[in-house]
């Protein structure tokens, strides 16, 4: 398990996560804005049609049902306008970031992994863990006494001629 791979895996993977929660957000507030402004647009405009349709209506039926078709008419327009303004997002930015997300959390899963088989294999093997680390601590150990040995060696024989 390598820990740079690991940490490029989950920057990656915050980077993405951020883009998408963005352009989501981006989404939300710009469908809110339209709505609010559609809204407003609808009521005034609707409030004009509603009264030349009523005065309209009242002439061939009687002013309780012109009232009640155009009601009716009105949340009709209604639900169309929210079912057209939540729709989900469609775009190639969110598709690259889902996929750039995806590939993320397969290369953490990978090296998860690889870091799970080298915690089993120093489980089942201990020697062959060590043994990478303990040769070359060895090789220092050995080489300093020899240094020892050869620097104390000179002093000794210095002593034995006084």
């Amino acid at each position: 398990m390598n820990s740079e791979n690991v940490i490029k895996h989950l920057r990656a993977l915050w980077r993405t996560d951020r883009i998408i929660a963005d352009i989501r957000l981006r989404h939300l507030l710009v469908g809110l804005g339209l709505r609010a402004f559609a809204a407003l647009i609808a009521a005034f405009g609707l409030l004009m049609l509603e009264l030349s349709a009523y005065f309209a209506l009242v002439q061939i039926w009687s002013a309780i049902t012109a009232a009640a078709v155009l009601g009716a008419i009105n949340f009709a327009i209604a639900a169309v306008l929210f079912i057209a303004a939540g729709r989900p997002p469609s775009g190639r930015d969110i598709e690259l970031a889902n996929e750039i997300h995806g590939t993320s959390i397969e290369a953490l899963q990978v090296e998860a992994r690889a870091f799970q088989a080298e915690l089993t294999g120093a489980v089942h093997h201990p020697l062959s863990t060590i043994v990478p680390v303990l040769v070359p601590l060895i090789a220092i150990i050995v080489r300093n006494m020899r240094k020892t040995t050869r620097e104390s060696a000179p002093d000794v024989s210095s002593e034995a001629r006084s």
